[in-house]
């Protein structure tokens, strides 16, 4: 469970008033390792509460601005809740916070190809209504953060990881993107942030990760953890019904299924580090914990030396 800020219940109910609700009850939400999310009850409903633990105020209207526009444009995504004063988000226990709708559904451990190929479905339709999103977002998490946390991070490691990562950073470094479709991408999108009913989409979560980037590196970021099995490989079943969801949406153009290879290494290599980065570098917090960044170290030397990559 990670929740890094406790609140109370009366600054919770002071801060309701702003939206003019009466809190029932709310719980810290077991998901999540960036920011701090309780489910709130109130007099008119349940809403997620979230509290930014890195980001600033003026950082987070692109957020939510965008979940709105998602929402307005056929995405299954929660929408954001505008107080009195028509803000998206405003302090409380001197973090910034929003209060967004909650949807009805449950993340999966194991899904199936009929799921994976609506997950890949709903993530070309993200792509495709972002298109017309104004606000835009650096990817605070690319090539030039790999390289730079590699260096606080290759003394802890033993000579053969740190070799290995070396030699990624220097591949990823050597090829340009710069001919592939950009544009808003969710950049988190794993089994815990999707939530499903049934087969069906119920909807995306947690954007705070979302940017600016190659089209098909969001793919990537999916992919490998919607097709993953337990034991950390690759399913080709789940791998290709996903690609298949996806394409029937937003066909990939000869340029990214030439860069898909790669891509799908750039995206492990980007979990792989942010795993290490939080194991040897933790947010202190009340409730906290880390994921193992070795499931995407062993998923990263796979992609090295695949040759089926399911197009």
């Amino acid at each position: 469970m990670s929740v890094f800020t406790v609140v109370t219940d009366t600054a919770l109910r002071d801060w309701l008033r702003q939206y003019e609700l009466q809190l029932v009850s709310f719980e810290g939400i077991a998901a999540g390792v960036t920011n701090t999310n309780y489910f709130v009850d109130t007099t008119h409903g349940r809403f997620v509460l979230t509290l930014f633990e890195t980001l600033k105020l003026d950082e987070v209207p692109f957020y939510l601005e965008l979940m709105s526009h998602l929402a307005r444009h056929g995405v299954a995504c929660p929408a954001p809740l505008l107080d009195r004063q028509d803000r998206l988000a405003s302090m409380l226990c001197d973090r910034p916070a929003c209060l967004v709708s909650c949807l009805h559904g449950r993340d999966i451990d194991a899904p199936s190809s009929v799921q994976c190929c609506a997950v890949g479905d709903m993530l070309a339709t993200q792509h495709r209504a972002a298109a017309t999103f104004k606000l835009t977002m650096d990817n605070p998490r690319g090539p030039g953060w790999w390289a730079q946390t590699a260096k606080v991070l290759y003394p802890l490691m033993t000579d053969a990881e740190a070799a290995l990562l070396r030699d990624e950073i220097r591949f990823q470094a050597q090829y340009r993107t710069s001919q592939l479709p950009r544009g808003v991408i969710h950049a988190d999108l794993f089994k815990d942030n999707v939530l499903m009913a049934g087969d069906a989409i119920a909807g995306f979560i947690d954007f705070y990760y979302a940017c600016n980037d190659v089209l098909i590196y969001d793919v990537a970021i999916a992919l490998n953890d919607w097709a993953r099995l337990p034991d950390g490989s690759i399913d080709a079943e789940l791998a290709r019904a996903f690609l298949q969801g996806y394409q029937a949406v937003r066909p990939f153009d000869a340029a990214e299924i030439e860069a898909w290879p790669t891509m799908l290494r750039a995206a492990a290599l980007r979990f792989w580090v942010s795993r290490l980065l939080d194991l040897h570098h933790p947010m202190a917090g009340a409730l906290t914990y880390t994921k193992d960044p070795g499931t995407f170290r062993a998923l990263l030397v796979e992609h090295r030396a695949r040759s089926d990559f399911w197009l």
